[in-house]
């Protein structure tokens, strides 16, 4: 549906998500949609652990009322409220506040508050590529084996040391250091076997050209994307990594990937950890990845009010 400029914006933000004061963000977005005469309704959300719920209840709101749900917060945040926004028929729209807006950047969406808000009032929904796995969505990637490590190593050096790059720079390189372990999977696709350290499944064709993978264009094309790495030594995942930040990752012959819309992964364990959207959670096995078959209705920025993806 197109939107008339009346609709209420139900504005949920994570007062623990991002880089800059939770109360400064919720004042700038106040004084942006005041200025501009439209309606809204900001939910802060203070425990990270109700977003889902309280997100659930937003647009059960918003959607009697016609109206439409934001997300204001880092990729956690957006992965949580897309979640409940997916198959409502509510438009959802974001104010990025995250590191790498992954997401945002690939509609050209700044973390810039008050130009995320102006993106917004002259945005339009659109439908997008969402995907799945059991049932549970993702935005940008969803990852097991080493990714959910380095994510859950991050976070414990972050809290001890504080939230600066060097710590989580110096958190990577001791998880390469230390990880040792291979998922041992078996995958529908061609019937394979295989030992890895890790499996993730990307859906951002920005995020997949700025590391350099083969067949980064599978998200616009309607796919989604996974990739497997050849059982190495730490030394060789330092040197990937070097590769990853120099755009060059699909070069390197212990990377393998392949475009897909469906995908069902055995492991030996009966539950796994998943990270999606830099989130770990709990899954049940076998996981089963896919396109979602109902896109997102996401509000994407007229051209004008669009930055060029970095």
């Amino acid at each position: 549906m197109a939107l008339n400029g009346h609709e209420i914006l139900h504005i949920i933000i994570n007062t623990g998500s991002g880089r800059d004061d939770a109360g400064q963000v919720q004042a700038l977005i106040g004084e942006a949609l005041r200025a501009a005469g439209r309606q809204y309704v900001i939910h802060p959300v203070d425990d990270a652990r109700r977003l889902a719920e309280i997100a659930r209840d937003v647009v059960a709101r918003a959607r009697q009322e016609g109206g439409v749900v934001v997300a204001a917060g880092g990729d956690g945040t957006l992965n949580a409220v897309a979640g409940a926004v997916l198959g409502s028929g509510v438009p959802f729209g974001i104010l990025p506040q995250g590191t790498f807006n992954y997401f945002g950047r690939v509609y050209g969406i700044s973390q810039d508050t008050v130009q995320a808000v102006q993106a917004l009032l002259s945005a339009r929904p659109q439908p997008v590529q969402v995907g799945l796995v059991n049932g549970r969505l993702f935005l940008v990637n969803a990852s097991l084996g080493l990714y959910p490590q380095l994510l859950e190593d991050r976070e414990a050096y972050k809290n001890r040391f504080g939230r600066r790059r060097w710590v989580a720079l110096l958190s990577g390189l001791v998880t390469l250091w230390r990880h040792r372990r291979q998922l041992d999977l078996t995958l529908e696709y061609g019937g394979q076997r295989l030992r890895t350290p890790t499996l993730v499944v990307g859906n951002n064709a920005l995020q997949l050209r700025q590391v350099g993978i083969d067949q980064a264009e599978a998200p616009e094309q309607g796919k989604l994307l996974a990739m497997t790495l050849r059982p190495v030594g730490t030394w060789t995942l330092y040197g990937l990594l070097l590769r990853g930040l120099m755009s060059r990752l699909g070069e390197a012959e212990q990377v393998s990937s392949f475009a897909f819309e469906r995908l069902t992964v055995g492991l030996r364990s009966r539950r796994v950890k998943v990270a999606m959207d830099g989130e770990i959670c709990w899954l049940d096995t076998p996981l089963r990845f896919e396109v979602s078959p109902q896109p997102l209705d996401f509000l994407v920025p007229a051209e004008e009010h669009r930055l060029e993806p970095e």
